[in-house]
């Protein structure tokens, strides 16, 4: 139960701080584990990879959301005819562009800074 507690309050916390900048934490992925007996949080935190941020401003119930994570990158590759199995299949610099620029940009507006900072 200890688990649990704590992920909603990281929950909780995550998206009032992802609120203020924008961004709809509509859910994450909170990997934990024991050390000495005692629960840990292992893995990523509230990643591009491990949650899903949606833009505030343009987010309307029932229309699919502006989203600043990996769904744009799992979307193209659900339209490929490939059964998941290794290798993965190249992708296109165009997809590789958008990917890039959907996390720089969830980047800049969460930490208020550029990259090169």
């Amino acid at each position: 139960m200890l688990s649990e507690e704590i992920s909603l309050k990281i929950y909780k916390r995550a998206s009032k701080f992802l609120d203020c900048r924008g961004f709809i934490l509509s859910d994450t992925k909170l990997e934990f584990g024991f050390h000495h007996g005692e629960v840990i949080l292992i893995d990523e935190l509230l990643t591009p990879d491990s949650s899903r941020f949606w833009s505030k401003k343009e987010y309307k119930p029932g229309s699919s959301p502006i989203n600043f994570d990996k769904q744009f990158l799992r979307d193209y590759l659900s339209g490929l005819d490939w059964d998941k199995t290794p290798p993965a299949p190249s992708l296109p610099p165009v997809i590789i562009e958008k990917t890039s620029k959907k996390y720089l940009e969830a980047y800049q507006k969460i930490t208020g800074k550029k990259l090169d900072e």
